[in-house]
């Protein structure tokens, strides 16, 4: 069975060798992992794996190879949460009855159609496709569905549709306390350090000291050094809310690996796209920064790091009042030029898998902005965004 592991490992390119097989059956031996398929799991593991890179294809040859020989059987009882009980009252179309509802025909349309309802609409309606109201194809109103609409009076995205949402939206800020899964992280942003010497003389500066011992016959003639710390600035830009609650997890341990590698690290938050305000705190969401203060109070040589899905209807980026939250005077698109211009050296992280993005026009627009810097927010997608950053 071990020989059988090991020689699978190979096989999946985890680079293992024999020394490392062989002092794993010496931990064997010894009674290490016991009879314990999770214990045999981690000492395995910490003999045989040395870069974080490789956990995911270890776990992999770990589960083909050793499935089936430790199994627990538990049952299962649980009670079916009320709220999902009270979602069967939702409209529940098939997807040949979703491509029959036609959507109004563009931004100016919608707006214009949903100002005619709220003068005109006296009572409440549900299952309908005209008026506000609930579990309906009306382009307005909360637990229906329309092709392109206004979410009225709805807890949470369902459909991810909604072009603009008329509602009071709070966020919790990203845990910078997080650590775990955050090592391969740190790994990947090391790329981007920049070494200098800053504060006291505190550290021992061992060959200089040698040197000045040396030139004073042989009288130890100790010489201190200021200690290195990671010169980089990097300003973080975190888009919280709507469809980023899907990897609220990877940007937590995002948030984190940076505050850890990064002395000088100032984040801010915006939702879908920047416009004239952001915020660095989604609990105090109204204390707003103006992007026009971000962009004259940090100098050019700081890094800019974008991190979103990019996920949104186009109007955002390309027209006036397109925000889906609120009236913006100007397009998206207009904010990210400046951004971009103020801070040139920028990239753009994605944590949508890259093989979806080809599906969302919005993706390929903000990719189009960033003149093709987005990356894939993977341990491959970051070590490629840290290098475009180095250059």
């Amino acid at each position: 069975m071990f020989p059988s592991f090991f020689l699978a490992l190979r096989d999946a390119k985890v680079p293992v060798s024999l020394k490392e097989y062989l002092m794993l059956m010496e931990a064997m031996r010894a009674g290490v992992a016991d009879y314990s398929l999770e214990d045999f799991y981690y000492l395995s593991r910490s003999c045989l794996v040395k870069d974080e890179r490789n956990l995911d294809k270890f776990d992999r040859v770990f589960g083909k190879c050793f499935d089936g020989i430790e199994s627990v059987a538990e049952g299962i009882d649980a009670e079916i949460p009320e709220e999902w009980l009270r979602a069967l009252a939702e409209k529940l179309l098939t997807e040949e009855e979703k491509k029959n509802i036609e959507a109004l025909g563009g931004w100016e349309k919608l707006m214009e159609t949903l100002k005619k309802r709220l003068e005109e609409q006296k009572e409440r309606h549900a299952g309908g496709s005209k008026w506000i109201g609930t579990a309906g194809t009306s382009p307005f109103g909360a637990y229906g569905y329309n092709p392109e609409g206004v979410r009225i009076g709805q807890d949470k995205s369902r459909h991810r549709r909604a072009v603009k949402v008329w509602d009071k939206r709070e966020f919790k800020n990203f845990d910078d306390n997080t650590e775990l899964g955050t090592r391969n992280i740190k790994v990947a942003l090391r790329r981007l350090r920049r070494w200098a010497r800053q504060g006291a003389a505190t550290e021992l500066d061992l060959p200089g000291t040698i040197t000045s011992t040396a030139r004073n016959a042989g009288s130890l003639d100790l010489k201190m050094v200021p200690e290195r710390h990671n010169a980089v600035k990097v300003l973080l830009f975190l888009d919280v809310g709507g469809s980023m609650d899907d990897h609220i997890k990877t940007c937590d341990e995002l948030f984190s690996a940076a505050r850890s590698e990064f002395k000088h690290l100032e984040h801010f938050y915006f939702h879908n796209c920047p416009y004239e305000g952001v915020w660095k705190d989604n609990r105090r969401r109204q204390e707003r920064s103006e992007t026009w203060s971000v962009i004259h109070t940090y100098p050019t040589d700081y890094k800019l790091i974008m991190v979103g899905d990019a996920a949104m209807s186009p109007y955002e980026i390309v027209y006036p009042g397109g925000s889906v939250e609120h009236w913006n005077e100007e397009t998206g698109s207009v904010w990210m030029k400046r951004l971009l211009s103020a801070f040139p050296h920028a990239v753009w992280l994605n944590p949508t898998p890259h093989a979806a993005w080809q599906y969302s026009q919005s993706t390929a627009m903000i990719s189009q902005l960033m003149n093709g810097r987005m990356f894939p927010l993977t341990l491959a997608g970051l070590e490629g965004a840290m290098r475009e950053l180095s250059r």
